[in-house]
């Protein structure tokens, strides 16, 4: 990638002058807007889920369970679906993973359960397990949760877990089913974390993280408090005072900029918050969107931006990623999605400028300067080769990372000790894999832990985790020592 800073020069020249951005509303007519954001996969009937259930062989030491990062046992709740029995199918699958909902709507289950089902080199196609799963849990759902799940007695212990995405739920839900009371806090005005506002429309259809939100509270023993930012050290101080354990699952709030010239022009937005803009949109319509989109970056969160452009109406959206198809994060199920969708996957070009406009568009966004990259001798190097690619929106999906801000008074810095004891190792939180940093009595994990693979499924099962590890650390704490 260029390393091009925003104020080294001034935006390139346009790409032709007469070119004017085209950004606006209500690209197609209202009826269209329900349609293109429908569920991407609707939910089975009972007859086609009694039909897959079938296909499954049961196996002894399944592949499958091995595969799910949270351990759900496969086999065994897809033999109760089939035995119709949907509460026992739902039960086992909550058991392991409480957010088992949202993980059978989004986890890549091409590249974990289902791409070692035995099914597949038997008969070319996998047990779909994420929708069997779906069609369990879904169908849990208008039970309350602690019929399925009940809480252990009340211990008295107070714990605080920051974020209410996917880990902090899960370790919000494990500790409340230990007896633990729990005050769950987050920084937006509505809990749920990356489930609530950084996943396609069309993945989380009819507005399932909400009322999975809500579901997974009616267990007991958790208060969610929104609008609450960690900001400062002392705020931290102040929750480790109170409470016998912290939890931070803070997530990953900050997005990496390009480091181009143009980047602050007009047109060119965070990915993430883009797709946050649709999800929180009451009115799709409403949105604006360019006629020519370029998403810059190679994963899952550039292809829900390339894909929910597209559906909003604009006629040309490219995809544009630095390396080659191998290298991308989006797994091959979502770049197959993105293209089926009409996006255009462009590889082994990196970003130069962003190039403005002149006369009327001053200011605004034209198009992107890319340069072309090679291998060469395992390294990526810029053949001399340049493309241009008009666009009149170009959001920026090359990552995230930790704002650590609310650590600056500790004078945390990375790869150093900081006197509060905790460590940063590539802009993220060093913890175990039980979630324990170098502080007594606070853990941390998710997408803000240094080592997760920022998958929805893989902080579920890192919120689990910490709850078993403080859980542990209370059961310690309450053992009398001998005098």
């Amino acid at each position: 990638m260029s390393s091009a800073h925003p104020t080294a020069t001034p935006a390139a020249p346009a790409v032709g002058t007469g070119l004017l951005p085209d950004i606006r509303p209500a690209r197609l007519p209202d009826e269209q807007y329900a349609q293109r954001f429908a569920d991407a996969a609707p939910r089975y009937s009972r007859g086609q889920a009694l039909v897959e259930a079938e296909r499954c062989l049961y196996c002894f030491d399944a592949p499958c369970t091995t595969a799910c990062p949270t351990g759900i046992d496969v086999p065994s709740f897809i033999r109760r679906i089939a035995d119709d029995n949907l509460r026992g199918a739902a039960r086992t699958i909550l058991e392991s993973n409480p957010l088992g909902g949202t993980c059978a709507r989004v986890c890549p289950t091409e590249e974990l359960c289902e791409q070692v089902c035995v099914r597949t080199a038997q008969q070319g196609k996998p047990v779909e397990i994420g929708r069997l799963q779906r069609y369990a849990v879904d169908a849990a759902m208008d039970r309350p949760l602690a019929s399925l799940l009940p809480c252990a007695p009340a211990t008295g212990q107070r714990v605080a877990v920051v974020g209410a995405g996917p880990a902090g739920l899960a370790c919000a839900v494990g500790l409340a089913r230990l007896g633990h009371s729990v005050v769950l806090h987050d920084a937006q005005p509505k809990g749920g974390g990356l489930n609530e506002y950084g996943l396609a429309a069309y993945k989380v259809a009819d507005d399932f993280a909400r009322r999975e939100l809500a579901w997974l509270l009616e267990i007991g023993n958790i208060t969610l408090e929104t609008g609450w930012r960690l900001e400062s050290a002392a705020q931290l101080q102040a929750l480790r005072d109170t409470h016998a354990a912290v939890y931070l699952a803070v997530g990953l709030a900050t997005t990496q900029g390009l480091g181009l010239a143009g980047e602050t022009l007009g047109g060119v937005r965070d990915a993430v918050a883009f797709i946050a803009d649709l999800r929180q949109a009451d009115d799709k319509a409403q949105l604006p969107i360019g006629r020519r989109v370029v998403v810059i970056g190679g994963g899952m969160t550039a292809v829900d931006a390339a894909v929910q452009s597209k559906l909003l109406g604009a006629e040309t959206v490219h995809m544009v990623y630095r390396r080659g198809p191998a290298n991308m994060g989006a797994s091959q199920a979502e770049q197959d999605w993105a293209q089926t969708h009409g996006i255009t996957i462009r590889h082994w070009l990196a970003p130069e400028a962003v190039l403005g406009g002149v006369g009327e568009s001053a200011g605004q966004a034209v198009g992107v300067r890319f340069a072309r990259q090679a291998l060469v001798d395992g390294h990526l190097q810029a053949t001399g080769e340049h493309e241009t690619l008009a666009a009149d929106m170009v959001f920026k999906a090359i990552g995230q990372k930790l704002d650590a801000r609310w650590l600056a008074d500790c004078g945390l810095a990375d790869c150093g000790l900081a006197d509060c004891g905790l460590r940063l190792r590539d802009g993220r939180i060093l913890a175990d894999d039980d979630g324990r940093t170098g502080v007594p009595g606070l853990y941390a994990g998710g997408d803000c832990r240094f080592g997760g693979r920022d998958l929805t499924v893989e902080a579920v099962q890192d919120g689990k985790r910490a709850a078993l590890a403080i859980q542990a650390q209370l059961a310690a704490a309450s053992i009398p020592h001998p005098v």
